[in-house]
Order: structure tokens, then C-alpha cells, then sequence
């Protein structure tokens, strides 16, 4: 469905004792978009993104996902509505290989019987195949285990997982932060098929340059708020530093590490 709003928040606010992370964002991601996330350290990037995925609860404010109001318990609720996160540790096993990676946490089975369940290794291993040309991602041996890959291997199967089951939104925190150029300019090729086969993506990076190459918007956190909403074909990085910094409103911070 065209310009149909996969996810929505209202208010959406998080204190920590008297600390504001987050304070009465609202934001909105429709089917097909990639949406960046961008600020300063401690700006409220990551914290709005733990509390739209069931990470933290919100002090107060309404997530909207998919039409329905929702408030996910867990970050396994909100990956079962289909939102998948690739997070900054990625949450990866290295003593596993590519498809035990993969299906980490729902494994297929061919019968069910709790720890005496026989796992279905070659459907995991096919459905891993897919994700991965899903992605245009190539590694050579998928039984490899995971800590014998490089950098750049183990985010790109941790962001094969994401494609293997998302079927409405995915989330990347910082994907390229600790790559090389070449692993990074892999990670953006995803990114891009991605875009390509209409998925909707939030991208939450320090990297401008990234930014105004990949996505369609750039939503700028200040101080836990969404302070603009940029069209990305219409601004530079002048523009989004002086919206990080303050410097748009006049309100200038003594910022580093934008």
C-alpha cells in the first residue's frame, strides 16, 4: 500500500529518575522509506530506538505499528510484529555457524520437543541461503563459524538475519561504526538492495555523508527531542550540524563526536 505508515510514535517520552532521554517525540516511518536517525552523543537516538523496540518501556506516549497500537514487552514481541534490529554488539554466537546464527532464538525444528527437539538444519540452512541473496550478500562457507569472519562478515549475516524475517521494518544502529571502507561501502550496497525491494529501513549513524547518500529523510535529535525532519535530497551536512549543535535555533552546545 502506497504512503502507508508502518510506524508511528505519539509523544513518545523517557525519563530516567529526573533525567529527560526522551521527551514528546513524535515520528512516523511510511512503507518503502529510509529514515535516518542522527545527533549528538546522548542526543536520545538510541533510547528512542530501545523504546520502539521493546527494549525499555516509555515513561509515557503512544507506538503505533502496522495500524495498531502497540506496546511491545520484549524485543522478541516487537521482532514477532516484524520489526528486526541489527545493534551495535550484534548479538552474534561466534562458536556458531552462519545458520545457527541466523535462526539464534527460533530455530527450525521438525518436531517440537523442548530440548529433545531435532533441528531442521538443512530448511535453516536454505532459508539462510535466501536472506543472504535476498541481501546480495556473498560469504564463501556458511558453516564457518561466525568468530573466524571478519568484521564486516559478521555484520553483514547479522543483517542477513534481519532480511531473513522482516517482513515490515528494520532497524540499524551504527552498522558501519567499527568497519573498514571497504566492509562499510558492503554494508551501504545492503542497504541500498534493501531500499530497492521496498523495505523500510531506520538508520541511526554518525556518518553524514552515509546519510545523504542512503535515505530519504533525516530526522535530527537534540536534547531528546526530534528538532527537524530533513528531506535529504534538499539539505547538506552544514544544514544537519547546525540543527545537532543548536546553532539553527540560535541555541549553541559545546558538542564533539557528531
Amino acid at each position: 500500500m502506497q504512503n502507508h505508515v508502518v510506524l508511528k510514535t505519539v509523544g513518545l517520552t523517557k525519563l530516567y529518575g529526573g533525567v529527560e532521554a526522551l521527551l514528546d517525540v513524535d515520528f512516523e516511518i511510511k512503507s518503502g522509506e529510509h529514515i535516518a536517525i542522527v545527533g549528538d552523543n546522548g542526543a536520545g537516538k538510541s533510547t528512542f530506538v530501545r523504546q520502539i523496540t521493546g527494549v525499555e518501556q516509555p515513561t509515557s506516549g503512544e507506538i503505533y505499528f502496522d495500524g495498531a497500537q502497540q506496546n511491545f514487552a520484549s524485543p522478541i514481541a516487537a521482532r514477532k510484529a516484524g520489526i528486526e534490529t541489527v545493534f551495535q554488539n550484534l548479538a552474534l554466537a561466534d562458536d556458531l555457524d552462519v545458520p545457527a546464527n541466523i535462526f539464534l532464538g527460533r530455530e527450525e525444528v521438525y518436531f517440537n520437543l523442548g530440548p529433545f527437539s531435532f533441528l531442521n538444519e538443512k530448511k535453516m540452512l536454505a532459508m539462510s541461503e535466501e536472506g543472504l541473496k535476498r541481501t546480495a550478500i556473498k560469504i564463501p562457507n556458511l558453516k564457518n563459524s561466525i568468530g573466524n569472519m571478519s568484521g564486516g562478515q559478521r555484520q553483514c549475516v547479522a543483517i542477513s538475519r534481519t532480511a531473513t524475517f522482516a517482513s515490515k521494518l528494520i532497524i540499524m544502529d551504527e552498522p558501519t561504526a567499527a568497519l573498514g571502507v571497504q566492509e562499510t561501502s558492503q554494508v551501504e550496497n545492503i542497504i541500498r538492495t534493501l531500499k530497492e525491494q521496498g523495505i523500510p529501513l531506520i538508520l541511526v549513524s554518525h556518518n553524514l555523508r552515509q546519510v545523504l547518500d542512503l535515505v530519504d529523510k533525516i530526522a535530527v535529535f537534540r536534547r531528546g527531542r526530534i528538532v527537524s525532519v530533513l528531506d535529504a535530497k534538499k539539505t547538506d551536512g552544514n544544514e544537519i550540524v547546525s540543527f545537532i549543535t543548536g546553532l539553527e535555533s540560535g541555541e549553541h552546545e559545546n558538542t564533539t563526536g557528531i
